[in-house]
């Protein structure tokens, strides 16, 4: 016997509100980011300055970034077709995944950078650096804000978030360098903060990578033990002897589906044993998309 858990209003109407509160956050962000992006482009190539110059990249790359996630939330919300039975949610994965490798080039790109100037110093102006980059941490921090108070679990926002704090962090490595120069004139600063800017953003872009890579790559949920679940719902569903084949993997950071056999007693109510079997894994094990095979025991 074969069916589905289709308690989706558990998830429904809350992914959808949830999606949609996302979306316009990383909007906003976009928004304002795009409007800054110019005037630090423009900022960071008249100062000469590295930090700065690093943190208009970041901008650049947070623009497009945000432009992947706004994107991948819009198409979420299309319906399934037949060609794409589960929708369009993996689309957000495949955005995080996306900016995650990107954020990793721009360090490898910063490191590189850094490395020359400090064989090659260049001259570099304080005055319109610290305009710049104090005007770039106040974008930056309200960027953030938007996208910190949306939905921990999403990964989309998650990878959208990383690119907004490396350009928050890059801002206040170069307000810092800006300070430095003006009253010392030490120029190595400059790129010695990017080089710590770079490392800092690195572990987060490398770990966005990591949980989306494992997301498309058909991982099961990290918080899922199977073993655990297998004996949890043999002791929570008495009716249930046994439980095998199972198959877990993510639709998105947040939504977890899954395969099992239940072999269960045969005196028991095949359709009761399905629905009790479907809300202990919506309850205990955060599974709201579950697709059992009931399997009758042998013998009496």
């Amino acid at each position: 016997m074969n069916d589905h858990a289709h308690d989706h209003d558990h998830g429904g109407h809350s992914h959808a509100a949830t999606t949609a509160d996302n979306e316009r956050r990383v909007l906003w962000a976009m928004v304002l980011t795009g409007v800054f992006m110019i005037a630090e482009v423009i900022g960071g190539i008249l100062s000469g300055s590295l930090a700065l110059i690093a943190d208009a990249g970041h901008m650049l790359t947070d623009f497009a970034a945000l432009a992947l996630s706004w994107a991948a939330f819009r198409a979420s919300g299309k319906p399934n077709d037949e060609r794409r039975t589960y929708g369009y949610h993996r689309f957000q994965v495949l955005a995080a995944f996306v900016n995650g490798l990107t954020m990793v080039a721009v360090v490898g790109w910063i490191l590189i950078e850094a490395a020359r100037r400090l064989f090659d110093p260049v001259e570099v102006l304080p005055a319109p650096m610290m305009v710049i980059a104090v005007l770039g941490l106040l974008v930056n921090i309200i960027a953030f804000a938007l996208l910190h108070g949306g939905s921990k679990d999403n990964l989309n926002l998650q990878g959208a978030a990383v690119h907004v704090l490396g350009d928050l962090l890059g801002s206040v490595a170069a307000i810092a360098a800006a300070a430095v120069i003006y009253w010392t004139g030490w120029m190595p600063i400059d790129p010695l903060l990017s080089v710590l800017v770079a490392l800092l953003i690195l572990r987060s872009a490398v770990t966005i990578v990591r949980k989306s890579a494992h997301i498309l790559l058909e991982g099961a949920p990290e918080w899922l033990d199977v073993e655990a679940l297998r004996a949890d719902l043999a002791e929570a569903v008495p009716a249930v002897k046994d439980v095998h084949h199972v198959h877990a993997w993510m639709l998105t950071q947040e939504r977890a589906l899954m395969t099992l056999h239940a072999v269960i007693d045969r005196a028991a109510d095949p359709a009761e044993t399905l629905t009790a079997i479907q809300k202990r894994l919506q309850a205990a094990h955060g599974v709201d998309h579950a697709t059992v095979q009931i399997e009758i025991a042998e013998g009496r």
